[in-house]
Parts: C-alpha cells; sequence; structure tokens
C-alpha cells in the first residue's frame, strides 16, 4: 500500500466513524438518552461523593461511611429480580416515573440532620440503586429497539463517555456544595437532576409493548436472563471475561491508597489526580468505541481492552509518578472495552421479551465480583506488598484476555458488524 492510499484508507475510516457518531446522535431515542445520561449523571456523580462524607460527618464512623456506597451497590445483586419487573413494565413509563420517584425520596434528606435519622438515608440509597437497575434495564430495551444494531457500539460508546464526563465535573461542584451547605443541598441538586431527566424521558416516543414471554413460574421469571446469558455463545465468554475483568478492577482499586502512599509516597489527596486522568482515558475511549467494535471481533477488542488495563495494573507497581499516570490514563481507556462489548452484544443478542432481565443478569454477573474484590482486596493489601500483589492482579488480567482469544466454543462473534449504512441504504 502506498503513502497515499494509507492516507486515503484514513480519511475514509474517520468519514464513516465521524458519520456514525453523527447517525446516532441525530437518532431522536439515542440523543434523548444522552442528554439524560449527561444531567442524571451530573447529580449521580455529586451525590455518590457526598453519601460517604455525609454518613461520616453525622456518624464519626468510618464503616458506616463505607457502608453508605455498598447500600447504592446492594440492589445489584438482586439485577435479574428487577429486571423481571422491567420487562413486564413498559419502558417509557417505568423510566419516566423512576426519575419522578426518586427525585421525591431525594428531597426528603435535607430532614437528615443527626446521626439518629441517618437510616432515612441509607434507605433512600438503597431505593436509588433499585431505581438505576431498574432505569438500566428499561434503556436496554428502548435503545435496542431504536438504534441500527451496527451503531449500538457508537451508542454505548458516547454514553459511556457522557457517564465518565459527569465523573470529572460532578464531584468538583459536589464537594464545593455540601462544604457551603451540607448534603441536603447535594440531595437537593440530585432531585432537580432526576426532574429534568423525568422531563427529558417524557419526550421519549412511546413503543409498542414487547411480546411477552411465555410464562414459566416465578422461577422461570427469575432465572430467564441466566438462561439467556449462558445458552448465548457470544454472550457468555464476554460476560465471564467481564466478571473476571471487573474482579481485577476491584483488587486494583482496593490497593490505590496503598500505591499511592506506600509506592509513589504522595498524600491521599494524590487520588484525585489519577481518578481524572483515569476519566479520561475512559472519555476518549468512548468515542473510538464504535469505530473499533466494527473493525474488530468482539472478543478481539474486549480481550485487546482487558490486556491494556492488565499491563496498566501491574506498571502501578512502579514508583514513578509518570508511569502512575499513563497507567490510570490506561485503566480508564482499557476497562470500559469490557462493558461497551459485553452490553452491546446483551442488546444485540438477547430477544425483546426478555432484554431486561438479561441485561439486568449481564450487569449482576459483572459488577459483583468488583464489589466482592473491593473487600477482599481492603485485607489483601494490608498482608500483601501491593509491588507484589498488582502483578499478579495484572497477570491474572491478560491470562484472561488470552483465554478469551483462544476460545472455541460458539462463534468468535457476530461483529464487526460491516460498515455503517449510508442514509439511502437505512
Amino acid at each position: 500500500m502506498t503513502h497515499d492510499e494509507g492516507a486515503g484508507r484514513e480519511v475514509v475510516v474517520s468519514a464513516v466513524a465521524g458519520s456514525a457518531t453523527v447517525r446516532v446522535l441525530r437518532d431522536r431515542t439515542a440523543g434523548l438518552f444522552l442528554v439524560v445520561v449527561v444531567v442524571s449523571g451530573f447529580g449521580t456523580s455529586a451525590m455518590w461523593l457526598a453519601a460517604g462524607v455525609w454518613v461520616k460527618s453525622l456518624t464519626g464512623s468510618d464503616s458506616l461511611a463505607a457502608l453508605a456506597v455498598f447500600a447504592m451497590w446492594l440492589p445489584v445483586l438482586v439485577g435479574p429480580a428487577l429486571g423481571a419487573i422491567a420487562d413486564r413494565i413498559p419502558a417509557k413509563p417505568l423510566l419516566l416515573g423512576s426519575n419522578l420517584v426518586m427525585a421525591g425520596l431525594l428531597a426528603t434528606l435535607p430532614l437528615v440532620d443527626s446521626a439518629g435519622r441517618i437510616w432515612i438515608l441509607f434507605a433512600v440509597l438503597v431505593l436509588y440503586g433499585v431505581s438505576f437497575v431498574l432505569m438500566g434495564a428499561a434503556e436496554s430495551a428502548l435503545i435496542a429497539g431504536a438504534v441500527d444494531a451496527r451503531l449500538l457500539g457508537d451508542f454505548n460508546g458516547l454514553r459511556m463517555m457522557a457517564s465518565e464526563g459527569m465523573k470529572l465535573l460532578a464531584p468538583l461542584a459536589g464537594a464545593g456544595l455540601y462544604a457551603r451547605f451540607g448534603g441536603g443541598a447535594v440531595a437537593l441538586l440530585d432531585a432537580a437532576s432526576f426532574v429534568l431527566a423525568a422531563g427529558v424521558c417524557a419526550l421519549l416516543p412511546a413503543r409498542e409493548p414487547a411480546e411477552a414471554a411465555p410464562t414459566t413460574g416465578w422461577r422461570g421469571e427469575l432465572t430467564a436472563g441466566i438462561r439467556q446469558v449462558w445458552g448465548s455463545p457470544v454472550l457468555r465468554p464476554l460476560v465471564l471475561a467481564g466478571a473476571a475483568a471487573m474482579l481485577c478492577a476491584g483488587l486494583n482499586g482496593a490497593a490505590v491508597y496503598a500505591v499511592i502512599d506506600g509506592v509513589l509516597g504522595h498524600s491521599p489527596a494524590y487520588a484525585g489526580v489519577l481518578y481524572a486522568v483515569q476519566g479520561a482515558g475512559s472519555v476518549a475511549v468512548g468515542l473510538l468505541a464504535g469505530p473499533l467494535l466494527r473493525r474488530l471481533p468482539e472478543r478481539v477488542f474486549t480481550a485487546a481492552g482487558i490486556a491494556l488495563f492488565a499491563v496498566a495494573v501491574g506498571a502501578r507497581a512502579l514508583p514513578y509518578d509518570a508511569v502512575a499516570l499513563v497507567a490510570s490514563a490506561a485503566v480508564g481507556a482499557g476497562l470500559p472495552c469490557v462493558l461497551i462489548a459485553a452490553m452491546t452484544a446483551v442488546q444485540r443478542e438477547s430477544p425483546e421479551a426478555v432484554l431486561g432481565r438479561t441485561s439486568a443478569t449481564a450487569n449482576t454477573l459483572m459488577m459483583v465480583p468488583n464489589a466482592v474484590a473491593l473487600a477482599l482486596g481492603a485485607g489483601l493489601v494490608a498482608l500483601v506488598d501491593v509491588r507484589v500483589l498488582l502483578p499478579l492482579v495484572g497477570a491474572a488480567g491478560l491470562l484472561t484476555a488470552v483465554l478469551l482469544v483462544r476460545g472455541r466454543r460458539g462463534r468468535l462473534t457476530d461483529a464487526p458488524t460491516g460498515p455503517v449504512p449510508s442514509p439511502s441504504e437505512a
């Protein structure tokens, strides 16, 4: 290939990628959802930070402060059951109602002004997690029916970019608001974001409900998502690899402060710098995910992301600031590849009647190992030097990537999904 031919190919690839992004943004449903992600994501990121600080300030307990974040994760454990509920309720009313209910619940939190009322905050945080599982399942159903299958990777990448972008901005706003006015003000900000999100959801086009899956009893209802994931030669390896990667991510997350203090010799505040760089990596990969998923098999795309993440985790054991910053960016770029590919495959491969349960089940299978590893990692970093632990975690990640690529059971993947159709072909 000549230089001119190579340059021409790069221009064509760039034009196709650009046209794909434009087509996603022009789609009414996809565009409105991205607005919802930005609006509600800002409030959620601010509240996520404030919750633990709020509990700590009222109770003085580090353990209860840690439980505040865990309370928001807890409903993920019952994701398949919540997904079954989402499959029985039309997606638009579910999204609209969930946003309005959460706005009302958050508006009660200014009442939490003493340790004796802290239970109100924990109850709202648990329901917060419930709403996110329900809304995530409803979103998958609407997007899968509205967005061309060849553009699902672009949408999920843009969604990741929007979500991570808010995580870069909102914590600063939340911290400033909390310092000036207290936790109640942050809760009201989050409530306002849910009201705005509900307003955007009201603009979503209504869709005919999916044909209900055959009734199989409550046990069959709850296990439909598991059967869909496990029975699919495309979904099973991606979700299992995602679970393994998120397990490694939890161990890596638990070791962050040990790295900052024991390896780099900085104060805990340096974590803010590392998280900001990591978020920037996630924003960048969000733009590239769609074009890459059209040109690489899903297993290869996922394995490449896991390998990049694994190498970065191992490199964090080195006592150099420059390496730590590059490693944080690589973690931010590599780990989202796993989630984007898995959820894109779920949206493409699952029948609409069980899409909510399949999406919630896949999310549960991938996120529970992360929560478990965070807890285990807190104990491991006290027993094992992070300069030994992190290279071992990185090696486990690399092994996961190799096994995913070398897997021979079932189809390798349906992706790449081919070129983006022109408007005349759509």
